[in-house]
């Protein structure tokens, strides 16, 4: 059985695994390992020949105390690749915060709008026509702040509460808006704006989200993986916790999961899916 992705139709019958391609010079993990259309392209094959089933393409670092960039320096960074990866077949996500790198990347072709600022801009707002009429995808996550500030001293009275209850919120505005349920995804927004402890309590809690609404979840070598490694220096020294977190996001009910490590992720989670 498969589900609409986009222009795609998926395995609905397991966890889809989203390739991060990050276009960057400053993320926090894999910062300027692409340098341009060409290595993206090497890059992009080489997620889909390790079993990405989507590729998430993004142009602006979003990391604690990360440097904003300007939409026409991220158009820069990511449009070019776009075009160029349009032959692979492979369903595109784009994740950016920005309306005109968004309303761009529509006409040439992407299956998912990745809005780490939940799609509330004014500007985001305006484009859900125009998102809804292409049939694309949307995923909003939710976010306690900016990237410049999210991580000073995060607090909530109740995170569950707030998080999921943002995260509905959003879905239901988007379907009084024209998308149908199936072409929203939400994001908890791991280490967006929450402690150690928030996280936690928001994964534990997952089960009660995903059962009524597809999630997608980022932890990918994530602050959160190395404390509690008790390593919390190296972002490429978490690649077992990440694989950790994969599985267990996947068995509390995550529909996406977003990682750096594709092959080593499509391996563990096709082990875990056949001893259950």
């Amino acid at each position: 059985m498969t589900k609409s992705f986009g222009r795609y139709q998926l395995d609905a019958g397991r966890p889809w695994v989203m390739g991060i391609l990050n276009l960057t010079p400053d993320s926090f993990s894999d910062g300027g390992l692409i340098g341009g259309v060409d290595q993206a392209v090497v890059r992009a094959e080489a997620l889909r020949q390790q079993g990405a089933d989507i590729l998430d393409i993004g142009g602006e670092s979003t990391r604690p105390g990360a440097r904003a960039v300007s939409p026409e320096e991220e158009a820069r960074r990511v449009l070019p690749v776009l075009k160029a990866l349009q032959y692979l077949r492979l369903p595109l996500s784009l994740d950016s915060r920005r309306p005109a790198v968004v309303a761009a990347a529509l006409d040439i072709g992407i299956d998912m709008v990745n809005d780490v600022t939940g799609l509330r801009d004014p500007g985001m707002r305006a484009l859900l026509p125009s998102i809804q009429q292409t049939g694309s995808t949307v995923c909003v996550m939710h976010m306690q702040g900016d990237p410049q500030t999210m991580q000073q001293s995060p607090c909530y009275d109740d995170v569950v509460a707030e998080v999921f209850g943002f995260l509905r919120s959003r879905q239901q505005d988007l379907i009084d808006n024209g998308f149908d349920a199936y072409q929203v995804f939400l994001d908890p927004g791991f280490g967006f704006g929450k402690t150690l402890a928030h996280n936690q309590a928001l994964m534990h809690a997952l089960p009660s989200l995903a059962h009524h609404h597809q999630v997608l979840v980022g932890l990918s070598r994530k602050s959160m993986i190395g404390a509690l490694l008790g390593r919390p220096t190296d972002p490429h020294d978490r690649l077992a916790g990440s694989l950790a977190a994969a599985l267990y996001a996947a068995q509390q009910g995550a529909r996406i999961v977003r990682v750096h490590d594709v092959q080593e992720t499509v391996d563990a989670l096709r082990v875990w899916r056949g001893l259950r």
